[in-house]
């Protein structure tokens, strides 16, 4: 039971602060827990802003680690937006402080957001999920310092905006990115959010999960995405059972961002 994807107050799209979710981690028996929030440099959404307070989130981050050290362990992380123009930045940002794990994930595309719908206008759908994943490769390939991917298959979470399309067609680039990552020693989360909304899957799918194994990938984490207490370690048992069918005999912590593999 360790949740790899944490958000607090401190991501602008969460109101819950950090000791509730710890305190709630603790009650649903969480060994350990990893918070994860948002900094998404450039978004393109001027209503909101993922801009992290890097300083106090890492000060307050500190005192709990220490407060709760006797109850449940508390890792260090961020989920940085990637994009192409701002890689440097993220480069300068993980190597100027410490954290025991980076997830890279694209919320934004193209310039284009993502949530609001503005990446999908213009375009059919498969040439939206084509660019989504050409620009998550290039990210990911330019990009050295995170330890997973994000939610690999984000575009189907909106299906309001755009058809889902089956993500056979866009192997060709997913096995490259698949290839580039395992050789460097990165890797991907299950992402249990879409367990809670009418896609009824994770993200990635399982077919993804398969291919990601195939070749020779074993670094993979687990986490909720949790916004809301509730939805803490949400159905990871039936996830880990997923994960040994499909041939996975780990799942990875992480700590001064270097593997720590856990059998299933």
């Amino acid at each position: 039971m360790f949740d790899y994807h944490v958000h607090s107050n401190f991501s602008a799209d969460c109101s819950i602060e950090m000791e509730t979710m710890i305190k709630s981690a603790i009650q649903n028996g969480l060994k350990e827990i990893c918070f994860t929030d948002h900094n998404d440099q450039d978004y393109k959404d001027s209503s909101i802003s993922f801009d992290l307070d890097v300083e106090n989130y890492c000060k307050e981050m500190d005192y709990y680690q220490k407060k709760y050290e006797n109850a449940i362990k508390i890792k260090k992380g961020i989920e940085l937006g990637i994009q192409p123009h701002i890689i440097d930045n993220y480069e300068k940002l993980i190597r100027d402080n410490e954290f025991d794990f980076v997830i890279t994930s694209i919320h934004t595309c193209g310039k284009k957001d993502i949530h609001k719908g503005d990446f999908f206008i213009g375009k059919t759908p498969k040439e939206c999920y084509r660019q989504y994943f050409e620009e998550l490769y290039f990210c990911a390939k330019e990009f050295n310092n995170f330890n997973i991917i994000g939610h690999l298959d984000l575009l189907k979470r909106y299906a309001n905006h755009v058809l889902p399309q089956n993500t056979i067609q866009f192997f060709d680039i997913i096995e490259a990115l698949f290839k580039d990552i395992i050789y460097r020693g990165k890797g991907i989360e299950v992402n249990t959010s879409g367990l809670r909304s009418s896609l009824k899957e994770t993200l990635p799918s399982i077919d993804i999960l398969k291919l990601y194994k195939s070749l020779g990938g074993e670094i993979i984490t687990i986490g909720s995405d949790s916004h809301f207490t509730e939805h803490l370690g949400y159905r990871f048992p039936e996830i880990l059972d997923n994960l040994k069918n499909i041939g996975f005999n780990y799942i990875t912590t992480f700590e001064n961002q270097k593997p720590i593999f856990i059998k299933i």
